[in-house]
């Protein structure tokens, strides 16, 4: 077994009774730095971080999982992290995202609705099909883009 799949499992033991706290990613890098991104339905506060961090770090300890030394740092995704997960959109729901598809194809728009292989935004289209375009007729569309097909999602955040 991996180091990622044994902190996934003792992650999932300590949240086992938080159903509202979920993962977002898991990575060890080559570097020693063995990163946990939490996240929870309401957000997740630094308590329950730091809880995460101690029970994760007391087992790879005893079990001696990481052979070199490592550093363990357990946070919640910044505002710039991509959106990884199915939950991290659904909590997203009426906020506006930036998508990029695999084929390089940009979407801007408020996120509106999804299911397990599907969302919908609303996005701005100009008559000549692009988005954003200054001086241009912008009519209101909804766009069904499939979840697959998405290479990067952010939130994108507004000042006004």
């Amino acid at each position: 077994m991996n180091i990622e799949n044994r902190v996934i499992q003792l992650i999932e033991d300590k949240i086992f009774d938080r159903p509202d706290l979920f993962i977002v990613d898991v990575k060890m890098h080559s570097s020693g730095l063995l990163t946990i991104l939490m996240d929870g339905d309401n957000g997740i506060g630094i308590k329950d971080c730091a809880a995460i961090s101690r029970h994760v770090g007391f087992y790879l300890e005893e079990e001696n999982v990481i052979e070199q030394a490592y550093n363990l740092e357990v946070s919640s995704p910044g505002i710039d992290t991509p959106l990884k997960s199915l939950r991290q959109y659904r909590k997203n729901i009426n906020r506006y995202l930036t998508i990029t598809m695999n084929n390089g194809i940009q979407h801007e728009g408020k996120l509106i609705s999804l299911n397990d292989l599907e969302l919908t935004i609303e996005e701005n289209i100009n008559s000549t099909g692009a988005t954003k375009q200054k001086n241009k007729k912008v009519e209101m569309i909804e766009s069904l883009i499939q979840i697959d097909q998405i290479a990067e999602s952010k939130v994108l955040i507004s000042f006004k």
